[in-house]
């Protein structure tokens, strides 16, 4: 999404160079340009896309908040998270790697 963005304000702002390099433009048109075609619509379609990323962290909060209150456990995503014990990793059963080469032909 943020490419978009990038790009577009990118194309305003060589719009608004090319206005006020112009022999009829002015700097002032520039600076228009540059808001109203870019930077105001590109601000609005970040708002609205960023929308529901907004609704999932408030949700997350108020659930995080309500399970303090409890006094219950905090939840992740997952139910069964990866070194939660606190021991050292184990190795491997078979610590031996077979070599890998080039096989013999034999006539």
């Amino acid at each position: 999404m943020y490419l978009i963005v990038i790009g577009w304000l990118y194309v305003t702002l060589l719009m608004a160079l090319a206005e006020a390099f112009s022999s009829q433009g002015s700097v002032l048109g520039a600076i228009i340009t540059f808001v109203f075609y870019g930077l105001l619509p590109m601000a609005l379609v970040v708002y609205l896309m960023g929308t529901p990323l907004r609704r999932k962290a408030i949700r997350q909060q108020e659930q995080q908040a309500r399970q303090e209150a409890a006094g219950g456990p905090i939840q992740t995503d997952s139910a069964v998270q990866p070194d939660a014990g606190g021991h050292a990793a184990a190795l491997p059963e078979v610590a031996a790697v077979p070599a890998v080469g080039k096989e013999e032909r034999r006539p």
